[in-house]
């Protein structure tokens, strides 16, 4: 009887303990993240002021015993977007999500699926309208609430976009009932309604499916087969004189330096006299290496520097994709076409980060605070603003780029 009692005893001070560990974790978790945000941010309160940051996650940190450890980051998320910064941010990467197979974009108005598993192709370039009854305007103002890495209205968007498949995320807000089952509704541009229940994924099962994608190229482009990277690469215009630089992420210093080596080479012999940088899928990276590009741009007599250099931007251009783009506006007199910038280029920048260690969030933070412009806007904004145009995506068509080659001669 003795014996039994004892592991009885053992048992629940095993429960009590887990249960003041899981509690003290978040304390020392939540408290890591007030004290190396405060000490590592350029200027952790330039739009927030300390009272009320301070107010706000000391209500996080007295609720954590009625909160599911979602709760708690959600919270955390909403505070953190109150930081102002699109380079400040608590990330969800580390942890272990479940995805619905599909990916959605906004074009103009709509919510429209670009991406899709074979089995369910119907509804490719079908738009969103509800899950599980909810109507996709209020999805994407929740998801808007707590979106991180958003600078502006555009980055917004897109990021709204990518947490739109996260089942759990979608459960947490009460946009679904359950985490790994809903029901989606799609209007067809024939005007077919249909719904679809569908299951979250891991991240294993999503590589054993086979998908539908909607991309969008121009035929006046083509990529060679023996690039170096998929992200950077460079080639001719059709039956221009003109030579298309793709530039979706950074190499790295070294890396850039054999990469225009080889470019400058290209266009002497090609007698390139125009030029395209396309900055539209990148994200950022590291700003210097982008300026040795444009380093090695400016050396070439050919080109046309009065009328002939086009940067093309979209919301998904972000951190030093943008500061490069401004810059190259103003070191290679390029013209800006496309959309708006997803961040601005007068801001903070620079991202450094930290893991808090219990709950294994990765928290990001703005180091630096650049002025690539001397007048502070709201993304880069073009010289020629071009939207994607629907008509054209849906048939795989790049109508921005379309229209830029048109300009060149």
């Amino acid at each position: 009887m003795k014996n039994k009692l004892t592991i009885l005893l053992v048992l629940f001070s095993n429960v009590v303990f887990a249960q003041e560990t899981r509690t003290e974790q978040w304390q020392s978790d939540l408290m890591l993240y007030h004290q190396s945000l405060e000490k590592y941010h350029i200027d952790l309160y330039h739009q927030i002021d300390r009272t009320r940051f301070l107010e706000e996650l000391n209500t996080i940190r007295g609720s954590i015993d009625q909160l599911s450890d979602w709760d708690i980051a959600l919270r955390l998320m909403r505070l953190t977007r109150k930081i102002g910064d699109g380079h400040t941010a608590v990330s969800i990467a580390n942890w272990e999500t479940n995805l619905y197979p599909i990916k959605v974009k906004k074009i103009g108005k709509h919510w429209r699926v670009t991406k899709v598993p074979n089995a369910q192709s119907n509804i490719l370039g079908a738009t969103l309208e509800s899950i599980d009854g909810k109507s996709i305007s209020d999805i994407e103002a929740k998801i808007a609430s707590v979106a991180q890495y958003v600078e502006n209205p555009y980055s917004e968007i897109i990021r709204t976009a990518s947490y739109i498949p996260i089942g759990e995320l979608l459960f947490e807000l009460k946009i679904t009932r359950s985490p790994r089952e809903a029901e989606f509704s799609f209007l067809t541009d024939d005007g077919k309604s249909t719904r679809l229940t569908l299951n979250t994924l891991s991240a294993t099962q999503s590589t054993q499916l086979k998908y539908k994608r909607l991309d969008v190229s121009s035929n006046s482009v083509v990529r060679p087969k023996d690039t170096d990277f998929d992200y950077l690469w460079y080639t001719t215009v059709k039956d221009k004189k003109a030579t298309y630089i793709r530039f979706d992420s950074y190499p790295k210093f070294e890396e850039m330096l054999l990469f225009v080596e080889g470019l400058l080479l290209f266009m002497d012999q090609n007698q390139s006299e125009q030029i395209i940088i396309d900055l539209r899928n990148n994200g950022g990276g590291d700003l210097y290496v982008g300026l040795v590009l444009a380093n090695a741009l400016n050396l070439i007599d050919n080109v046309d520097w009065t009328q002939g250099v086009y940067v093309l931007t979209s919301p998904v251009t972000f951190s030093a994709a943008t500061s490069n783009a401004a810059l190259f506006r103003q070191l290679l007199n390029a013209k800006i076409v496309g959309m708006p910038t997803g961040s601005n280029p007068t801001g903070y920048q620079d991202m450094g980060y930290f893991v808090l260690p219990s709950s294994n969030l990765r928290i990001t933070y703005s180091k630096r605070m650049f002025r690539i412009q001397e007048t502070s806007t709201v993304g880069v904004v073009p010289d020629i603003q071009i939207e994607q145009d629907w008509a054209y995506y849906a048939k795989g068509e790049d109508n921005v780029l379309s229209n830029v080659i048109d300009m060149l001669y």
